[in-house]
């Protein structure tokens, strides 16, 4: 996957890497992105997921329009409850194709977020 990192403004996902995703200079095996950072996640499994995982995006100046939640190397549902009580939606899907979604949304500069699970 390439990505002409002149039209996106932030972290962008230039490849994956084993588990992990590669950014900047950076390999995480779990991630969350926002419009300004990039920050290695180690998330509980997706059925145990809580608002509290999503600290640092509650914490954000502005929220996101929504969560990209890549679910590892298949797509699975996030808990009932964990979408309702997020003041924002998620959009889950599994993780290679949310890191490429980001890198759309982002070219277009749409104030989403993102959070990766390792690829297994």
């Amino acid at each position: 996957m390439r990505v002409d990192r002149t039209r996106i403004e932030g972290p962008v996902v230039s490849g994956f890497s084993g588990r992990g995703f590669r950014v900047d200079d950076g390999v995480y095996d779990g991630l969350i992105l926002t419009p300004t950072r990039a920050d290695g996640w180690s998330p509980p499994p997706l059925a145990e997921l809580t608002v509290a995982d999503f600290a640092p995006l509650l914490a954000m100046d502005t929220l996101p329009e929504f969560l990209i939640l890549g679910t590892g190397t298949t797509l699975r549902r996030p808990p009932a409850a964990l979408e309702a009580a997020l003041p924002f939606g998620i959009e889950p899907m599994d993780s290679r194709a949310a890191a490429r979604l980001w890198g759309v949304l982002r070219a277009e500069l749409r104030g989403v977020a993102a959070a990766l699970y390792p690829l297994d």
